[in-house]
């Protein structure tokens, strides 16, 4: 007997299994962000409840210890939690800047310009990105003392103006999507390579700095180790060496309500810069895809 499926009947079938394929990727995503979202979720009821509570073990739904977390950390702590969110702010906040302004410059210069050893710098920055910054901590601490700049900001902004490998991922998004034709183009008008950078360029990479930017503010916002070496003074401190003087409290003081009631309270700026910046990310991937 012939074949007697239509071809009504194929485009059924064809249209069933890509409903099936969209509704599996779906279902996948969705338990992908529950599980990135669920620990998210623990720090905040972990936040409304009192030290015993968190003792006995994990609670789905938040406490009632709120209020009294947030007055005994944040409104009358023994840390000084406000000025440990104004350093960290200013601190992380001109880190993302200089981080991406000047490896993005950097990138533009390795991608456009044709010079001697061009290729032996390129590798010695990616060579960089291997030291650890363990390695380094000793000869920079000397340097800093040196300097008389301990306790001071400084040494937490300036050293962001070079960053290997926020200059790496710069590098690769010019070589996919900044043509040298723009770059011709504008100097032919007569725009100074400054001006092409600032005007030309720097519009042009705006979803690869939003997303450097993002990930430079929560790198320093995150930074303990190099801060509690260079930190003394209580008023300058950034939020996670205050976290950090907080867990090791005295056992008797020791209070873990307050503590993930600090940890939140940390949190916020982070996801506030997130959701400043998430839009050029979103814009990004739909330039890219329209191009392609």
């Amino acid at each position: 007997m012939a074949n007697s499926r239509t071809p009504s009947d194929e485009i059924t079938k064809e249209g069933f299994g890509i409903h099936a394929r969209r509704a599996i990727a779906y279902i996948f995503l969705i338990i992908i962000t529950i599980l990135c979202l669920f620990w998210f979720y623990v720090l905040f009821v972990n936040a409304t409840r009192t030290h015993s509570e968190i003792q006995l073990g994990f609670h789905a739904l938040p406490g009632t210890n709120f209020a009294k977390n947030f007055y005994n950390t944040i409104i009358n702590g023994s840390q000084p939690v406000w000025n440990g969110l104004i350093n960290s702010v200013i601190i992380a906040a001109l880190s993302a800047v200089l981080t991406t302004y000047f490896s993005t410059m950097t990138a533009y210069a390795l991608h456009v310009y044709t010079f001697k050893l061009k290729k032996v710098m390129h590798t010695f920055i990616l060579m960089i990105m291997m030291i650890p910054t363990q390695v380094t901590a000793l000869g920079f601490l000397q340097l800093i003392m040196k300097m008389n700049l301990m306790n001071s900001f400084i040494p937490l902004i300036v050293p962001a103006v070079a960053s290997p490998v926020t200059y790496f991922y710069m590098k690769q998004y010019m070589e996919s999507s900044l043509p040298i034709e723009i770059i011709e183009a504008s100097r032919i008008d007569g725009a100074g390579e400054f001006r092409t950078f600032n005007q030309m360029i720097l519009p042009i990479m705006k979803p690869a700095i939003a997303v450097q930017a993002i990930f430079s503010f929560v790198t320093s916002w995150n930074n303990y180790f190099i801060p509690s070496l260079i930190l003394t003074d209580d008023k300058k401190k950034t939020l996670p060496v205050l976290i950090a003087n907080l867990r090791s409290a005295d056992f008797l003081k020791f209070d873990m309500g307050q503590v993930y009631m600090m940890i939140a309270f940390s949190i916020f700026p982070v996801i506030l810069v997130y959701l400043i910046l998430s839009k050029h990310i979103v814009q990004g991937v739909a330039l890219g895809s329209v191009k392609g």
